[in-house]
């Protein structure tokens, strides 16, 4: 299949700074990472297979930024609206979404948070009201989809950030992969105290700018204490704004700047070895015009 570039942008130089739009304090600027924290941990996840290749269907009607398009055939049984119930329907739901291409665990019928993370990534892809519930609107548009989720861009191996509908996209050699819900900057002012330096204020406007980056730093181990709150495992691609996993993944913009998944999401992302140092990040709040 023949694909097309999608932006052209040269590489920044990066620098450290904080998991924010623009980030001071009283004392001086400094490199922050927030999020926030409200959950208990979640057990160790299990690593979910990648689909296997399947034949690729064109789309030849888009505009010149066309993406790699994958049929699936719609279900010949329809799913049942389970809502967050678990039981044999989960387990249907939960293996449709994987069929689409929505990561999460397991197919174990246990409607824990990446099914809940799974179905709110379906539901913003979908343009249904992102509950992370199964109702019968969404069971409808599950057992109906006749393609997997891919993301805008046509060339390449990267991690796409669409900042429109709060998505990830990993794409590999032009194929997207996975879709993984995520949420990025609120782009609301902010000022709060440091939390690792006592009479210290960290303020800035909670941005998580567009642009085309790459991964340059990263802790691999647990979390990470910062000025504005601890980070799980980050993967940092814009000074100290990156990927990384959080306890609380609302289906709207709310982090100081950072990119922030579930955390067994970034611990399959960094168990599949999906998103390496040096790996492209295109962020993008709407397509670039054709």
């Amino acid at each position: 299949m023949s694909a097309l570039v999608v932006v052209s942008i040269g590489l920044i130089s990066l620098t450290f700074s904080s998991c924010s739009g623009v980030v001071s304090s009283s004392a001086e600027a400094a490199a922050q990472s927030p999020a926030l924290i409200e959950l208990a941990p979640p057990t160790t996840p299990v690593s979910t297979t990648l689909p296997a290749k399947t034949t690729l269907a064109p789309v030849t009607t888009l505009p010149p930024l066309q993406p790699v398009v994958i049929a699936v055939a719609p279900m010949d049984v329809p799913l049942v609206a389970v809502g967050d119930t678990d039981g044999p329907e989960t387990s249907r739901v939960q293996q449709r979404l994987l069929d689409l291409g929505f990561w999460l665990q397991s197919t174990n019928g246990d409607y824990g948070v990446t099914t809940s993370q799974a179905v709110m990534a379906f539901q913003k892809y979908s343009g249904l009201n992102p509950t992370s519930e199964v109702d019968e609107a969404t069971a409808a548009a599950l057992s109906g989809a006749t393609t997997r989720a891919h993301g805008t861009t046509n060339q390449g191996t990267l991690i796409e950030v669409d900042k429109d509908r709060q998505l990830l996209f990993i794409i590999q050699e032009a194929n997207t992969v996975w879709t993984i819900n995520v949420s990025t900057g609120s782009g609301i002012p902010f000022k709060e105290r440091d939390k690792n330096e006592w009479g210290k204020w960290v303020h800035g406007d909670a941005i998580t700018p567009d642009g085309i980056f790459v991964i340059d730093r990263q802790v691999e181990d647990g979390w990470r204490e910062g000025d504005l709150g601890d980070i799980y495992r980050p993967k940092y691609f814009n000074k100290g704004i990156g990927l990384h996993g959080a306890y609380k993944i609302p289906n709207y913009p709310a982090s100081h700047g950072c990119v922030r998944m579930s955390t067994p999401a970034m611990d399959f992302i960094w168990s599949a070895d999906l998103a390496p140092m040096g790996m492209k990040i295109w962020v993008h709040s709407t397509p670039p015009a054709a």
